[in-house]
């Protein structure tokens, strides 16, 4: 007996909306490797509607006063709390992780981003009007860039879309959106939230492919094109949207590495690492995923971290005593396992290293060392539950091997010695450095990396800036 799919729809104006031409695709959930939903696979007629509808509905939204953008992200604010059990549900579905984490680790940070940038809608910065010229006053207008497009990514979809419309409606510009093809379910109940608080097309989401994602990037009305994605991904649409030189905010791939000397607490540094680097599936461009160990206490360290993973456990999303779910869909469970597979006679798994079950695409937690700085596991992303360790002599060799990748999202350091780590933080060429802890992310501070990690910021006033343009107003005084 077959189970009808639910069916996800657009929402476009202030309706939701089937594909122009009624294409859709399965939705999978990943705990189970089943469809549980179809959603629209839009194409240019429906990316069309977006922009017109986002672009009509900009003039009056970017000329309303900043108070009144506030009162409505707080109202949005509000009612994630007030739904946060259909998020939950939406977003377990799309991704598979864990209720209990989901609940505790990802509602109540997107409420503070939200209202965040609440505030951030009152408080534009900056110079104060001068006499820079005889006779002349000159003023700065901070505005609002216009429609943006903006794609979100599969490893945290209600969180990602969180991150892009927040500051972007604060600022008085208005959204298309699209989530990734594997995960719209969160995205499209968003859309239901904030559908009833601000007027019709300010806000509207997509559901498609890489092929809507490109439409979104090449029509000719967005302003500025927002993606959280994969290198390759972020480089396609930095060509594209450069046809027409549209701005570009970029967040992609990360490899970041954790320094650990050997003044460090092991016992503490191996637990926080280990869940840095597993929480999530390791889905997660900033996971502490490339470990850096000073070669006194390599071994020692290696054998509590191995002992760590093994006792770390990956399950259903009901499950309690998990820290993980599911890898998101068969082709990155085909890609970790392909690392894993193809790693040189050099490399030992200490543990972990194959599928775990035969049901969904879970993975379990592993460990690898005797890695060597060239090896494709240390320079390319993994993105999955999958921890590396090389061995470093000093300090100088530390920040080479750190810095010796294509990435430079995140990093971290670990030591007692406050000089040492001072030293660290100016030498790491990543835009975060975390000091004896890995992860943590706060709304008031900037997230985005260098390299071909991006450009642009996530969070913080940076990242509201981001969605600004600057015009310089000069007026006679005679």
């Amino acid at each position: 007996m077959s189970t009808e799919l639910r069916r996800l729809r657009n929402y476009i104006d202030g309706e939701f909306r089937d594909a122009a031409d009624g294409r859709t695709t399965e939705v999978v959930n990943p705990a189970t490797g089943e469809a549980y939903a179809t959603a629209p696979l839009s194409g240019q007629a429906d990316v069309d509607a977006a922009m017109a509808a986002a672009a009509a509905a900009f003039p009056a939204w970017r000329d309303l006063v900043p108070a009144e953008r506030q009162k409505a992200l707080l109202k949005i604010a509000d009612a994630f709390e007030e739904r946060a059990e259909e998020l939950i549900a939406a977003e377990v579905e799309n991704t598979g992780k864990p209720i209990g984490l989901t609940r505790s680790e990802e509602i109540p940070p997107m409420v503070d981003q939200i209202r965040f940038f609440a505030g951030a809608a009152r408080m534009l910065e900056g110079r104060a009007a001068g006499e820079y010229m005889d006779g002349m006053t000159s003023i700065i207008r901070r505005e609002p860039v216009g429609v943006c497009a903006q794609v979100a990514p599969w490893n945290y979809p209600m969180m990602m879309a969180v991150w892009k419309f927040a500051p972007a409606l604060a600022a008085g510009n208005t959204v298309v959106l699209k989530p990734s093809d594997t995960t719209p379910a969160s995205t499209v109940l968003i859309a239901d939230i904030i559908g009833s608080i601000v007027p019709k097309g300010v806000f509207n989401v997509i559901c498609g492919d890489r092929d809507t994602g490109r439409l979104m990037v090449e029509h000719p009305t967005p302003a500025m094109a927002s993606i959280t994605g994969s290198v390759r991904a972020g480089m396609q649409v930095a060509e594209s949207a450069s046809k027409d030189v549209k701005r570009v905010h970029l967040e992609l791939g990360g490899k970041a590495p954790v320094v650990v000397f050997e003044d460090t607490d092991i016992a503490k540094a191996v637990e926080d690492i280990s869940v840095a680097g597993f929480f999530n599936a390791g889905q997660d461009c900033t996971a502490a995923t490339r470990v850096l160990v000073q070669e006194s206490i390599h071994d020692e360290f290696v054998a509590a971290l191995a002992k760590a993973a093994a006792d770390t456990k990956t399950g259903q999303p009901d499950d309690e005593d998990v820290l993980y779910g599911p890898l998101n869909n068969p082709n990155q469970l085909k890609q970790v396992s392909g690392f894993i597979e193809r790693l040189p006679a050099h490399a030992r798994v200490e543990t972990g290293g194959k599928r775990v079950g035969d049901k969904g695409f879970f993975y379990a937690p592993t460990v690898v060392s005797g890695v060597k700085q060239d090896d494709e596991i240390i320079q390319k992303e993994v993105f999955g539950p999958v921890i590396t360790v090389q061995s470093f002599t000093d300090e100088t060799q530390a920040v080479e091997w750190a810095n010796g990748v294509e990435y430079a999202l995140a990093s971290s350091v670990w030591t007692k010695d406050h000089a040492r780590a001072m030293r660290m933080s100016k030498s790491l060429d990543f835009g975060c450095v975390w000091i004896n802890t890995h992860i943590p992310l706060v709304a008031e501070m900037p997230h985005g990396g260098f390299k071909k990690s991006g450009y642009g910021k996530d969070l913080s006033s940076y990242g509201f800036d981001d969605y600004t343009r600057i015009k310089h107003v000069m007026t006679s005084l005679g």
